[in-house]
């Protein structure tokens, strides 16, 4: 790729925010030479915005410490506002300015000193992702519309239709639970329905009707209720506080937060064409899921979900309401419980596993560069499979590699190959895992243990999608997606120099962060039904279920190895069961110890004691032994370094064992 100059069609106009006169004075002549058109050089924040405000730059490089009180990320939520690119410069950032840095969403990181090439090869990327990223909006907001224009003139029904539209909203509007026309119970519409979402694509419909039964509420007391909602026909947004203070009092807002455990709210007031109003209740479990770039987009649509609502009559509140449908969720995908088509292998339905399908969904069909993130045991390797399987790499190589299990010194030529005679030892030409996985994906699973010198290498094949084996003597093309994942804090690591900056913005153009089982306990029924099945036909047993004090037991444990604790503990159960139905599981560090009654109150231990507590029984099975066949990192399926790892932050050592 050449460099010397940057082709557009109109020069790119640059602000550089720096106040070290030195580094601003390069940046512009780098800039120059590429064919930038360098607006101007800003010391300050103050300065800076006067210079926005006469320029209007298409790009500003932004170093986060300037002179004043004002910071770079300070000026960085203003240009995110304005719509105008910006890529941070530094030399250093602790744990917390980097969380601030990423709240603003940039373009790109720079790490001070720099080479020419990464400064220009970034910016490349930063336009291609400022452009790509309004063209994707604009892209998204006339396919949804299209969408919901062609709904509008389908021969369904009205609930069909409202139900349909929901779903192709659902992918720019997350909801939970969306209710249409419940705000005027003074001229209640008998058609007023609401969608609660049960499954990836699967909703219940509930109308007045089915509120009544799940409310526990007789038809006159549901009425009154419904009367004391939001009703002053303004388009708002209700997060956090704002919406537990606005659902004190009886009201729809109330049952959707008791009933249906919604923390945020959105209402947007819809008038028909007779002039009377169906307000759109969008309702979720995650306390701040909505903004005024929902509303913006809901006004761009008012016009297919006016027609949409073509038959919706008001009449008055006290004639019989019709129930809507009855029994089974509507429109639903036919798939095995607990499963979701896309992403096999992955069991659950709670809203917190729904979350990252949905994002997996949006992610998975572009070629950007996805970052896992997790505890051990959350599946992280299962969703990076979901990921590729529904990319259009699908049918290209999908190559695995853990980076906490290959000696430093050999990861890079695992990763990027060597010829032979290129080092003591290398005998022979070997190619490595991104060669293999040309036109395909690369999973890089605990990214965070990568060794410093060699995230330098990677980021230049993030950047310029090339890689160079060792011993080379001229790069070769690699066109490669790459996922990663970790277990670690990303932002600690950075903050204490284990990884670096530039690398992590690079990598965290997508994240997506997988919740701990104890977080999603609603799914351990179905989890725990797919893994009897599994070791019954491994074990050749016929085992149907768990005795209620069994799964008790597992709903209350907080889970410190996620899923794959879960998974072992089943494989033991089916195991040891002498019937059909297990009737106890051995939950570390509380079964076999007799507590005494007097002490009971204050037996609660804590994770880490937990934690501790099941690694030291592990152990103990395998006579202390940690790495090889049959070693405690075999069992526990996590890398032997990890858990030693562990091991030394929980202080277990020999002696341990003994007690």
């Amino acid at each position: 790729m050449e460099f010397k100059k940057l082709v557009f069609e109109v020069k790119k106009k640059v602000l550089i925010v720096e106040d070290q006169f030195v580094e601003a004075n390069d940046l512009q002549l780098i800039l120059k030479k590429a064919d930038f058109e360098v607006c101007g050089i800003a010391n300050s924040v103050l300065v800076a915005q006067e210079m926005i405000r006469k320029e209007r730059p298409d790009f500003v490089l932004l170093d986060i410490f300037l002179k004043g009180k004002l910071t770079g990320i300070d000026l960085a939520r203003e240009l995110r506002n304005e719509n105008i690119a910006f890529i941070y410069l530094s030399a250093n950032s602790n744990e917390e300015i980097l969380t601030e840095a990423k709240k603003t969403e940039p373009y790109g990181f720079i790490v001070k000193p720099f080479r020419r090439k990464d400064l220009l090869v970034t910016l490349e990327i930063a336009q291609y992702l400022h452009e790509h990223s309004r063209e994707s909006r604009y892209r998204r907001k006339t396919d949804l519309l299209q969408q919901l224009e062609k709904i509008a003139t389908e021969k369904i029904s009205l609930t069909e239709k409202l139900l349909k539209a929901a779903k192709f909203i659902q992918q720019e509007i997350p909801f939970d639970y969306l209710a249409v026309g419940f705000d005027d119970v003074q001229r209640m519409v008998p058609a007023a329905t609401s969608f609660l979402r049960i499954g990836f694509n699967e909703y219940q419909i509930i109308g007045l009707n089915e509120l009544v039964t799940i409310t526990g509420l007789g038809k006159n007391e549901l009425l009154d209720i419904l009367k004391r909602g939001y009703k002053k026909n303004i388009k708002t947004v209700f997060n956090d506080g704002a919406f537990e203070e606005n659902s004190q009092h009886p009201s729809l807002e109330k049952l959707a937060r008791e009933k249906f455990h919604m923390k945020s709210m959105l209402v947007f007031p819809l008038s028909k064409e007779n002039r009377e109003t169906v307000s759109f209740h969008f309702f979720s479990r995650r306390s701040d899921s909505y903004n005024s770039d929902h509303i913006a987009l809901l006004q761009h649509l008012q016009d297919p979900l006016r027609s949409c609502l073509e038959g919706m009559e008001v009449q008055n509140a006290d004639l019989k309401f019709t129930p809507v449908i009855k029994g089974k969720p509507a429109l639903a995908d036919d798939h095995p419980a607990g499963t979701t088509p896309g992403f096999e292998g992955v069991i659950g339905r709670s809203h917190l596993l729904l979350n990252v399908f949905d994002q997996i969904s949006q992610v998975a069909p572009v070629d950007t560069s996805v970052l896992i993130l997790g505890e051990s045991g959350t599946g992280k390797e299962r969703f990076a499979d979901c990921i590729h399987n529904l990319s259009s790499r699908k049918g290209k190589a999908l190559i695995k590699i853990n980076c906490a299990t290959l000696p430093a010194t050999l990861i890079e030529s695992e990763l990027f190959g060597h010829e032979k005679g290129s080092f003591t030892g290398a005998i022979d030409k070997r190619i490595g895992k991104f060669e293999l996985a040309n036109g395909g994906t690369i999973f890089l699973d605990e990214i965070g243990e990568m060794p410093v010198d060699l995230q330098v290498k990677l980021l230049r094949v993030l950047q310029e999608k090339e890689i160079e084996p060792i011993g080379a003597r001229s790069p070769i093309k690699a066109d490669v997606r790459i996922v990663a994942a970790t277990n670690k804090n990303l932002e600690k690591e950075v903050g204490e120099g284990r990884f670096r900056l530039d690398l992590y913005y690079r990598l965290n153009v997508f994240p997506v962060e997988l919740p701990p089982l104890r977080e999603r306990t609603e799914d351990i029924p179905l989890l725990v039904q797919h893994f009897i099945h599994v070791y019954n036909r491994k074990s050749g047993k016929k085992i149907t279920g768990l005795s209620d004090k069994a799964m008790n037991s597992l709903m209350s444990y907080h889970w410190p190895g996620n899923i794959r604790e879960l998974e072992h503990m089943i494989e033991r159960s089916v195991l040891l069961a002498k019937s059909t139905i297990i009737e106890e599981v051995a939950i570390p560090g509380i079964q076999n110890k007799a507590i005494p009654a007097i002490n009971l109150g204050f037996a609660v231990k804590t994770i880490h004691q937990n934690e501790r507590d099941y690694i030291i029984e592990i152990l103990k099975k395998c006579n202390g032994r940690v790495w090889g066949v049959g070693g405690a990192a075999e069992i526990l399926n996590i890398p032997p370094s990890t858990l030693k790892s562990r091991m030394k932050k929980l202080g277990i050592s020999k002696h341990s064992m003994d007690s």
